[in-house]
């Protein structure tokens, strides 16, 4: 089912998510829409690391074959992400730019940019394996210098009417255990998986503190996926039958339950703020435990990629035959999920209860 929409093509596989895509469109088509600014790892990257000295690149074929135009731009995925697509149902007629992207100057930037980075973390460390990367605390320097030149176009009191009516994204954390905590010679190795959640967490409530004090109001704060349950995972923890890491899984709880209480702590201590957080843990288990009403076959390995049982060793490229039928697949490559997945994933996010707290992000853009 596609549908044409606002200068975007809406391909869904799903009819009853369809609906749940196009009737934000009516309501937004009427209203200003906000700018939106993007911060985050490869779940969200729409291109930033084209642009740094990186072994974490996405900007090669088939990843992109389902992206509108039909080319590789660097996101970690064969087509959008998840704020892409919400971006789309917040109604947007143009997907944001990444930040390091030549055309992100002057005009373009009042609609919003994306930070985001393949490898990136809460910590300056986190990525060391893959060489360049731009962690949250750069991400957040790239957003300040964004904040003087909008301020610099609209005077001071536009801008920040802008700048704290726009929505902010932010999904870390997944690379500090992936890509640090869990690595060879890690810096952090020394430390219980506890007292990682408990160090990530301390350093995300100051980035977040920060961030506010820069004058983001709205944040969506997205939990980590069930990282146990990545083909990744799956292959050098040696599952047998696709069975996901509970210990690993344990540890990603143990992160979300420490993530969800700063919400609730920054909603309570900060005035006019409303930050919520989006239950991706909640919303990736389902599809994997109940793949059939998401329209999935292949749930424990990814549709491009190599190595071991679930193709879970390297990611994504040319080099790789791909999978048969990638709609069949929740899982793109290792890490990341399909377009299909992130497609139900948003719909959850944007009108679904049960998956966000204490507001869907609707809720949030209309409040």
């Amino acid at each position: 089912m596609e549908m044409e929409t606002r200068g975007f093509r809406l391909t869904c596989l799903i009819p009853r998510f369809c609906i749940l895509l196009l009737l934000p469109w009516v309501a937004t088509a009427q209203r200003k829409l906000p700018a939106i600014f993007v911060f985050g790892d490869s779940l969200s990257d729409a291109g930033n690391n084209n642009y740094i000295r990186t072994l974490s690149k996405a900007n090669s074929p088939p990843n992109g074959m389902d992206f509108p135009g039909g080319y590789a731009t660097g996101r970690f995925t064969n087509g959008r992400t998840t704020v892409d697509i919400i971006g789309q149902l917040a109604g947007l007629t143009q997907f944001l730019p990444p930040y390091l992207a030549p055309n992100a100057t002057g005009k373009l930037i009042l609609n919003g940019l994306n930070y985001a980075s393949g490898a990136g973390g809460i910590l300056d460390s986190t990525g060391y394996i893959l060489y360049g990367r731009i962690s949250f605390n750069k991400q957040l320097d790239y957003f300040a210098n964004t904040k003087a030149q909008i301020i610099n176009q609209l005077g001071e009191v536009s801008g920040m009417e802008l700048i704290s009516n726009a929505l902010y994204s932010t999904n870390l954390g997944s690379n500090d255990f992936l890509n640090n905590y869990y690595q060879p010679l890690s810096p952090i190795a020394n430390l219980t998986a506890s007292q990682v959640s408990s160090l990530l967490i301390k350093e995300y409530h100051g980035q977040l503190m920060r961030l506010y004090n820069m004058g983001a109001r709205k944040v969506v704060v997205a939990s980590l996926g069930p990282l146990g349950c990545i083909p990744f995972q799956l292959t050098f923890r040696l599952s047998r039958h696709g069975e996901c890491s509970d210990k690993v899984n344990a540890e990603v709880r143990d992160f979300n339950a420490g993530l969800f209480a700063m919400v609730e702590q920054l909603n309570a201590e900060l005035p006019g703020a409303k930050f919520i957080y989006a239950d991706a843990y909640k919303g990736v288990l389902e599809m994997i435990q109940n793949p059939s009403a998401y329209g999935f076959k292949v749930v424990d390995e990814g549709c491009c990629g190599a190595g071991g049982t679930y193709k879970g060793v390297i990611p994504c490229s040319s080099l790789f035959k791909l999978c048969p039928n990638r709609f069949d697949h929740l899982f793109w490559d290792p890490y990341h999920p399909t377009d299909k997945a992130n497609v139900a994933l948003s719909a959850k996010f944007w009108s679904g209860t049960g998956y966000t707290w204490p507001v869907n992000v609707q809720q949030l853009l209309m409040s």
